[in-house]
């Protein structure tokens, strides 16, 4: 009689479990979650993207052509899009000007001198279907902001465009961010 109620009371358990488990199972498949990166919002019919050279209307000398650079491959890849560098044969298209680039001194050595500074960027960036000419996306004021430690190797500060030119892979590293910011907010409408 005990190993009868022993089993009954372990099926019951089992039983439980395996119901536990399925409707966990579906509760999950219909949550609504969605890894980032993965979804995109823009017609299906978008496929080629035409990325033009970046206007710059900053002081820094050449970083349109790096920003520019950089939002091609983050847009290719996505894996889904064919991009192009002029707007002539594309579904859809990106415009962008830099604004302005600031480079300011933020931490100090123990000789007051620059070691760590604030970068930042500020840019205009719009979207365009090129078959209906409506604008999917748009920032105006788009801003980034980065800190990045450099040391001098002399007893002298460094100006904001010495640094900048000095430490270009700083601005690499910042240039990689506004890229994968900006095709994240077209193709999932962030």
């Amino acid at each position: 009689m005990v190993r009868k109620i022993q089993r009954t009371h372990a099926s019951r358990v089992a039983g439980f479990a395996l119901s536990a488990f399925v409707v966990l199972g579906i509760a999950a498949s219909g949550c609504g979650y969605a890894l980032v990166g993965r979804g995109t919002f823009l017609p299906e019919y978008i496929t080629v993207v035409g990325i033009p050279q970046l206007v710059n209307n900053s002081t820094f000398f050449q970083v349109e052509q790096t920003l520019t650079e950089k939002i091609r491959t983050e847009f290719i890849g996505r894996g889904r899009y064919t991009v192009i560098s002029a707007p002539e044969g594309a579904d859809a298209v990106i415009t962008g000007t830099v604004s302005s680039i600031s480079v300011q001194p933020v931490g100090f050595t123990d000789q007051q001198l620059a070691s760590r500074y604030l970068f930042t960027l500020t840019m205009d960036v719009e979207f365009t279907d090129s078959r209906t000419s409506d604008v999917l996306w748009s920032n105006s004021a788009l801003t980034f902001r980065e800190e990045y430690e450099f040391t001098t190797r002399s007893d002298q500060a460094l100006e904001g465009a010495t640094f900048l030119s000095q430490e270009r892979s700083s601005f690499d590293r910042i240039a990689d961010d506004v890229a994968r910011t900006v095709v994240t907010a077209i193709v999932e409408a962030f």
